[in-house]
């Protein structure tokens, strides 16, 4: 069906703790004052992508999954719901601190097929930005004595973050994305999220957020683990490809373009998100205009593309 990219259009998101540099970065026409996120490429039901060309121009991107699988070579192994989810997420102030549960957590008691293991590259960050990344609970018993007593600062572990950082965030992970940070977060297609401190926040209205204390006391991993990653680097034609991680629910990319370069499409779809730049993108000898903030889909079955430009992209796919 589709011989070209699926571009899709973003679906904001207005967040307490949201701002406007998807406006002043992006150039984005947001819709609030305190836009907190864009879900960039989404079939996720809270917020799925419009499709902007081709065939399916109007329709959403889990339109697409569920109609014509075939641009995404589904199958028997891969039949549930879409697997991945992008967004680029403005904290102009600190998000709450949360954790996600696993697939089997999220299929028994929340009864929907994915948990959420995410990762975040940081696209730009304030002078002393920081993350809250893990606990210094040993024990659970001690990981819900320090939550019950609000010993916030004794239990959260934080580090500094700058442009081009890269995190990756397993499920069970406490964490929390800090006051000047903006990053592109590729994730499971999962919105469950448990929140276990606010900092004692409160709307418009003066009241506070649900804490969800005993969920997240079930899903955190005690003691916390830093996750291990090993990146990678290749040079091909005048693209350099940077692996970032390779696991289980995706494998996500930095590509940095300065010239031209062909690429073969070896997976069932490949996420492209171009974060910085102006370029092209060829395929099958149509030429397609990319800029900052563009975000697009090859599907299954292009076999090859031509990117030539000068650029950077964070890439991603199963």
């Amino acid at each position: 069906m589709y011989k070209e990219p699926i571009f899709l259009k973003p679906v904001f998101q207005e967040r307490i703790w949201g701002g406007k540099k998807l406006h002043t970065e992006f150039n984005y026409d947001i819709p609030f004052e305190q836009t907190g996120e864009a879900w960039v490429i989404s079939a996720h039901p809270n917020g799925p992508s419009i499709i902007e060309n081709g065939p399916l121009a109007g329709k959403t991107l889990a339109d697409a999954w569920e109609r014509h699988g075939e641009l995404f070579n589904k199958n028997e192994n891969n039949s549930e719901e879409y697997p991945l989810l992008v967004k680029i997420l403005d904290a102009a102030d600190d998000l709450s601190v949360q954790v996600h549960p696993n697939d089997q957590f999220a299929r028994e008691v929340e009864g929907v097929p994915y948990g959420k293991t995410e990762c975040w590259y940081v696209l730009s960050a304030e002078a002393d930005a920081e993350l809250v990344l893990g606990h210094n609970a040993s024990t659970r018993e001690e990981l819900e004595r320090m939550m019950d007593n609000g010993e916030w600062d004794s239990l959260l572990k934080r580090i500094k973050v700058q442009a081009g950082d890269f995190v990756y965030v397993p499920s069970g992970t406490v964490h929390a994305i800090g006051k000047g940070i903006v990053i592109l977060e590729t994730q499971q297609s999962s919105d469950i999220t448990y929140r276990v401190y606010d900092y004692d926040r409160t709307d418009a209205a003066g009241n506070k957020r649900d804490l969800h204390l005993e969920r997240s006391k079930e899903v955190t991993t005690v003691p916390h683990r830093d996750a291990e990653v090993s990146p990678s680097k290749k040079t091909v034609d005048d693209l350099t490809v940077k692996t970032l991680v390779e696991e289980q629910y995706f494998t996500v990319s930095h590509w940095q373009l300065n010239g031209k370069a062909a690429q073969k499409l070896d997976h069932d779809f490949l996420q492209v998100s171009m974060v910085e730049g102006n370029a092209v993108v060829k395929v099958h000898g149509e030429s397609y205009p990319i800029e900052k903030g563009s975000h697009f889909i090859l599907p299954f079955g292009l076999e090859s593309f031509e990117l030539i430009g000068t650029g950077e992209f964070i890439v991603s796919h199963t």
